[in-house]
């Protein structure tokens, strides 16, 4: 790619023109009250009273002499060739104000360049590797997709095994089919096989389970129950700070109050109960906090929360009175000597009935993360704990307007928790595919956190778990001022500039949140798409530049 094309997709250009259209939809407004006509028109004359003419003679007739802004239309307007148009009924100005307030750093600024600069990679014939975990489950896909190919010899009989059951459970043995809204009746119970092989026996109702198109659906579902109120009884909610920002987002989208409780950097990212007590008392104050969200192992911050830690936060719950919500996708990547994840399920079961009948939890796990990462199939499950009868009536009644979850998607699913099994043909593959792809992670894990830790400017704590890392980075002073000149956060413009220069896609944390006046940036450790190495020489070269 030629220095000059780099230059045209700069920054400064990328976010000019995504201003341009933002600002172009609705018709900006002027001073005095005047109001341009949205996408692209000539500037109106604003809005005007409206009065109505005797309608005693003939009332069609009057109202259809009008005009069609005093009728309280969009008006009309005539271009170059004659065409009558007339401004968007839906504008920047009109839409809802919710909406506007979503921020998801994940799919931001930074990735959008991203995906323009692989474009133009393939475009002049350059090449990136991806790379897949292949095993049963896509045997098995293959197998309920074209059922067919049950007739072929070549497909191992556990893997026809397990199509013929995912298949006899669908409408018309078919995935084509709808399912039930709360997800196929035969893979809701796996899944609570599932869950008490994990939790060490501890019973699991499939009534208790949905099945979701990704975990975010599940989450995005269970907030949708809790937030309610106006004013200082608007529902609040307790997020980490750093993460994920699905939180933030669909809270925004909402309407609720996001209540920010800070994780403590300086002990891996561990959780303190004195800091969630802090942020509890000072949202009561505005706000009416109903749920705590917990993510575990971390993202983007990669801490796993011990036992201790967990029983804690549910006498928190218990005592304060919260929806406790644990969002434990990546349950499977626990790297850590020392670490070893607790489902707060089991934990909460475990301290006995003075909470396991009565803190009410929904918990969420998916096949996007661990060591599936087959996220485009959107499965995934959430099983809810104690909550009242008449509520949960409601949330089928709510997961039913989307009639059901993509069946593949939950066929998935079923394979994850119902793997291969010794004796049976495929298990040898499974387990060495499985080893190789968790020893993998956990390498490139440990190797992360040593290489940015030889960097001067930047601190990285040990990845515990999950599949990223969130270093803290120290930002010349120059750098900082240029960054705000441009209206960025330092962060960002950190970020966006190592992206241009060396093709590495790091998300700034200031997209997660972060305390005011620190910097970090979120780096996905299972990928050699981003080397730490290569994050080394462009800090290197970015704090000479900028000192």
């Amino acid at each position: 790619m030629s220095a000059t094309r780099m230059r045209m997709l700069s920054p400064r250009n990328f976010f000019s023109r995504s201003d341009v259209l933002l600002s172009g939809g609705g018709g900006a407004r002027r001073p005095g009250g005047s109001q341009s006509v949205g996408s692209g028109g000539s500037v109106g004359s604003g809005v005007r009273s409206l009065t109505c003419p005797s309608l005693s003679s003939s009332p069609g007739r009057a109202l259809s002499s009008l005009s069609t802004t005093r009728r309280g239309l969009p008006k009309e307007k005539m271009t170059e060739n004659g065409v009558a148009t007339r401004a968007k009924v839906l504008t920047i100005d009109t839409m809802n104000p919710t909406v506007k307030k979503v921020e998801y750093a994940v799919r931001g600024p930074i990735v959008q360049r991203a995906v323009e600069l692989e474009k133009e990679l393939s475009e002049v014939g350059g090449t990136h590797t991806h790379t897949c975990l292949l095993f049963l489950c896509f045997k098995v896909l293959a197998l309920c997709s074209y059922p067919e190919l049950l007739n072929d010899s070549t497909f191992p009989e556990d893997a026809k095994s397990r199509a013929r059951h995912i298949l006899q459970s669908c409408g018309g043995n078919s995935m084509g089919a709808y399912s039930a809204s709360q997800g196929i009746d035969s893979v809701r119970q796996d899944v609570a096989r599932y869950i008490e092989r994990r939790d060490g026996g501890v019973s699991c109702d499939p009534d208790n389970i949905y099945l979701t198109t990704g975990a975010s659906d599940g989450i995005v579902t269970m907030l949708k129950l809790l937030v309610c109120g106006q004013g200082s009884n608007r529902t609040g909610v307790m997020i980490s700070i750093p993460q994920y920002p699905l939180y933030s987002a669909a809270l925004a989208e909402l309407g609720a109050v996001q209540i920010n409780y800070y994780l403590n950097e300086e002990k891996c990212w561990s959780l303190d109960i004195s800091e969630l007590q802090r942020a509890l008392d000072e949202a009561r104050q505005h706000c009416n906090p109903r749920a705590l969200c917990i993510i575990n192992p971390g993202n983007p911050t990669g801490q796993v929360q011990s036992r201790q830690c967990i029983e804690d936060v549910i006498r928190f719950a218990a005592k304060e009175r919260l929806f406790l919500m644990a969002d434990e996708v990546y349950q499977d990547n626990v790297y850590a000597d020392g670490c070893q994840f607790h489902s707060f399920k089991k934990v909460l079961f475990e301290m006995g009935p003075e909470y396991s009948n009565t803190v009410e939890l929904a918990s969420f796990h998916s096949t996007s993360k661990c060591y599936m990462g087959e996220c485009g199939f959107r499965g995934g499950y959430m099983e809810i704990i104690n909550m009242d009868n008449e509520v949960k009536a409601q949330l089928t009644k709510l997961v039913s307007v989307r009639l059901c979850p993509p069946v593949p998607g939950q066929a998935l699913m079923d394979l994850v928790v119902n793997p291969p099994q010794p004796g049976e043909p495929s298990y040898a593959n499974f387990i060495k595919e499985r080893t190789a792809t968790l020893s993998a992670l956990a390498e490139k894990a440990k190797l992360t956190e040593q290489v940015l830790n030889t960097v001067p400017g930047i601190r990285c704590n040990p990845v515990q778990g999950a599949m990223y890392s969130f270093p803290s980075l120290t930002i010349p002073e120059k750098a900082v001022r240029e960054a705000r000149d441009k209206g960025q956060q330092p962060d960002m413009f950190y970020c966006m500039k190592m992206l241009e220069e060396t093709g590495i896609c790091l998300v700034p944390g200031s997209g997660f949140g972060q305390r005011d006046g620190t910097y970090h940036f979120s780096l996905l450790t299972h990928t050699p798409f981003y080397p730490a190495n290569k994050v080394k020489e462009f800090h290197q070269k970015f704090t000479k530049e900028y000192s």
